[in-house]
């Protein structure tokens, strides 16, 4: 079978993944924001099980910026973190296809997600991926007041604990790439000594079909690399088996971002 081939069948494989997940997402913005897609869950709200054992925990990097951008460049890594929010059919497809490669992801879990989907905090966990904070509603809380941008925080902070002993090892700002000045303040203050943005966007919010976003994350990936990705969207689902087969053939290794940040 020839390289195309190959790429062609996994894309298909990866397609029937998603079949019949319907499309619902996490929108963060790079120059500009954009629309939320809409959620339309295909589970019924799961019951909260019994608070398990002390999840990891945010660490400082000496060294290091407050606002991490992208790991070292010296090191055959990168990290594909995702925003957590939409279908959890889709999540679950994802997370399924990336441990099948042995990949690791890092998920930026929105707190209303968490709410309604409150196993997926275990689930993402049980299989080695990094959890994260990605605020309480996904507002745009650069805009914000102290007091409602503390909220955001601290709401989604809470929802994470809750549910794993931990209030997750990042922070993402939510509608931006970068935390302002007063969020990267109120972050700290929660627990969380960076903030974590990104140096590659998949634009994969924008639909725009799986090899754009293919084509879009191996053209600006390299070593050290965070990758920006979302959840609940099929596009995303197709894509992965490619975007992993040339990492691998690349010689980068899919990792999560605490241990992209580990050396």
């Amino acid at each position: 079978m020839t390289s195309t081939d190959r790429r062609t069948a996994l894309r298909t494989g990866a397609g029937l993944l998603a079949a019949g997940a319907l499309t619902a997402g996490c929108a963060s913005n790079g120059a500009g924001a954009h629309p939320t897609s809409p959620a339309h869950p295909s589970s019924t709200p799961s019951t909260p099980s019994p608070t398990p054992s002390t999840a990891p925990t945010p660490r400082s990097l000496p060294g290091q910026p407050a606002q991490l951008t992208h790991g070292p460049r010296t090191h055959p890594r990168v990290a594909l973190t995702f925003h957590g929010q939409g279908d959890p059919a889709i999540a679950h497809s994802l997370l399924t296809e990336a441990e099948k490669r042995g990949a690791r992801l890092t998920v930026l879990a929105v707190g209303s997600w968490l709410d309604q989907y409150p196993d997926m905090a275990r689930r993402i966990l049980d299989g080695g991926h990094d959890l994260g904070n990605h605020t309480q509603r996904h507002l745009a809380v650069n805009t914000m007041s102290e007091a409602d941008a503390r909220s955001e925080i601290t709401a989604c902070a809470d929802r994470l604990k809750h549910l794993t002993g931990s209030i997750g090892t990042w922070f993402r700002p939510s509608r931006a790439p970068l935390a302002s000045p007063l969020v990267l303040r109120l972050a700290r203050s929660a627990g969380y000594p960076h903030v974590l943005s990104y140096d590659v966007d998949s634009l994969d919010y924008t639909r725009p079909g799986a090899d754009a976003v293919q084509r879009k994350v191996l053209d600006e990936v390299r070593g050290g690399s965070v990758v920006s990705m979302h959840f609940g969207y099929p596009d995303t689902v197709a894509a992965l088996p490619v975007v992993l087969e040339e990492l691998a053939r690349r010689g980068l290794a899919a990792v999560t971002t605490t241990e992209l940040f580990s050396s």
